[in-house]
């Protein structure tokens, strides 16, 4: 069984989103409309997907939804878009996408009792069905409606709405941490002699295997460390190098730096 969804705002993340859960079959395109106000954007949805896809606020689509999705911008008259939809006293679960904006929020400019309302923050790797979306259930959310939509796109993390913010910086921006090390491992290949395409293949290789290993064996970094630094070898070297530098703390920083982002973009 498919579930109707009305989507409001058809940029990349609504678009993301929704082409997961057509591949996973938990919509249809005849299940999807989308309201977005460029008529470029219909098109192209209308073209690539087959969904209904139209420029101006659908009240019979809001209405006839299990989910409405509202993937508009943070900058753009959300307030009025959740009053529209409050006012048609739709039974549909209203799930947010919108950056910054509280649960609390949400409600208010639904202004409609018990609103069905939950807060997510989407993983950025719809496509390959990895990733956690750190969600946030309002009050009279009904969790078996939403987790089928949202597991479509990658695992589901319930979290605490205060955990947002560090959720945003470390999860969600868990990939560019990840493209970043994969750059510079590779680039490091590369200077020590392999050609590109041998950089590129061994890094991938060995990310997949390095996280398989964690996952399956349950062990401890530094138990495979240990295990991988033979006493005068490689393996220890290399270790060293990384203990002297500021590879760690790097890290570290560039996550509390998107987690500062993150909390000073939900406070504008």
């Amino acid at each position: 069984m498919t579930i109707n969804v009305y989507t409001i705002g058809g940029g990349q993340m609504s678009e993301a989103i929704l082409r997961a859960a057509l591949k996973r079959k938990i919509v249809s395109s005849q299940s999807v409309t989308i309201t977005d106000v460029s008529e470029k954007r219909v098109t192209y949805l209308k073209k690539e997907y087959g969904f209904n896809a139209v420029q101006a606020f659908d009240e019979n689509a809001a209405t006839q939804a299990d989910i409405v999705l509202v993937g508009v911008r943070p900058q753009d008259d959300w307030k009025e878009v959740l009053r529209r939809i409050g006012e048609l006293q739709t039974k549909a679960q209203i799930i947010s996408i919108i950056a910054g904006v509280t649960l609390k929020q949400l409600e208010a400019a639904l202004n409609s009792q018990r609103a069905q309302v939950t807060r997510i923050i989407p993983n950025t790797l719809t496509d390959t069905g990895f990733g956690y979306s750190g969600v946030c259930l309002g009050e009279y959310a009904a969790k078996e409606i939403v987790t089928p939509f949202i597991e479509s796109f990658g695992k589901v993390d319930f979290i605490p709405e205060a955990q947002i913010d560090a959720y945003t910086g470390y999860a969600v921006c868990g990939p560019n941490y990840v493209y970043n090390f994969y750059l510079a491992l590779t680039n490091a290949g590369v200077l020590a002699g392999l050609s590109r395409q041998q950089a590129n293949k061994i890094a991938l290789e060995n990310i997949k295997g390095a996280a398989a290993f964690l996952e399956d064996t349950k062990k401890h970094p530094y138990e495979l460390l240990d295990t991988n630094n033979s006493a005068g070898g490689c393996g220890i070297t290399l270790q060293h190098e990384i203990d002297a530098s500021t590879f760690a703390a790097g890290l570290q920083n560039a996550v509390l730096a998107a987690v500062d982002k993150a909390t000073e973009l939900g406070g504008e």
